[in-house]
C-alpha cells in the first residue's frame, strides 16, 4: 500500500491501473485491492477511484470478449465458471444478472468476460457493471480508512457484519433468486 503512496500525485493513476490489471487477471482477490483504496486515499476517494478503475476493466473484459469470441473465452473461463453463467443468463434475465454483481463473493470480472459473449447491450453491461460494483467497494474503502486510522475494532466488526450478511446471502441465494424471479 505504501508503495502506491510513494507515486504522490500520480498515486490515483498508478492505483487505477493495478486496480484494472487486478480485473483483468481475476484470480488476484479484488478485495485486497479495495481495500488498498480506501486505506491510501481515504473512503470516499478511494471509493471513486476503485469504481473507476473496477468499471474500466470490466469494459476491457466485456469488450474483449466480443471482439475475441466465444471459443476464447471458453479457454480463459473455469468450465463451472462458464455452464454456471450461461444458466444464470438464459434462465434468469437481466434483472438478475445485474443482482449479481450485488452478490458478494460473486466472481464479476469473469462474468464481465462471459457477458461479452452474450446479447446484452454495452449500455445495459455498463449500468450493472457501474452501479452493481458500488457497495462493496464502498464497504472495502470504508474498511480501508478505518485500518488506516487504527480503528481496528470497528473495522473487525464491520468486517464480521458483512461476512455474516455475505453468508446469508450465500446460505439464502435460491430463496433470493426465486423472490427476484417472483417480483418479475
Amino acid at each position: 500500500m505504501r508503495e502506491i503512496d510513494s507515486y504522490g500525485i500520480m498515486a490515483p493513476l498508478v492505483f487505477v491501473l493495478v486496480q484494472t490489471l487486478q480485473v483483468l487477471f481475476a484470480p488476484v482477490p479484488g478485495e485486497v485491492s479495495g481495500l488498498a483504496g480506501g486505506y491510501v486515499f481515504g473512503a470516499f476517494k478511494g471509493f471513486l477511484i476503485s469504481s473507476f478503475a473496477l468499471t474500466i476493466g470490466s469494459i476491457i473484459n466485456f469488450v474483449l470478449a466480443r471482439y475475441v469470441g466465444k471459443d476464447f473465452v471458453r479457454k480463459i473461463l473455469p468450465e463451472k465458471y462458464f455452464i454456471k453463467f450461461d444458466r444464470f443468463f438464459e434462465e434468469e434475465g437481466k434483472v438478475f444478472v445485474f443482482a449479481l454483481f450485488l452478490f458478494p463473493g460473486f466472481p464479476k470480472d469473469y462474468f464481465c468476460l462471459f457477458l461479452g459473449i452474450t446479447n446484452i447491450r454495452f449500455y445495459l453491461f455498463f449500468i450493472f457493471a457501474l452501479i452493481g460494483r458500488m457497495p462493496g467497494t464502498l464497504l472495502l474503502s470504508i474498511q480501508g480508512e478505518m485500518l488506516y486510522e487504527g480503528q481496528y475494532l470497528f473495522t473487525a466488526i464491520l468486517a464480521v457484519f458483512t461476512g455474516i450478511f455475505s453468508l446469508l446471502l450465500i446460505l439464502y441465494r435460491k430463496k433470493l433468486y426465486l423472490l427476484i424471479k417472483k417480483r418479475r
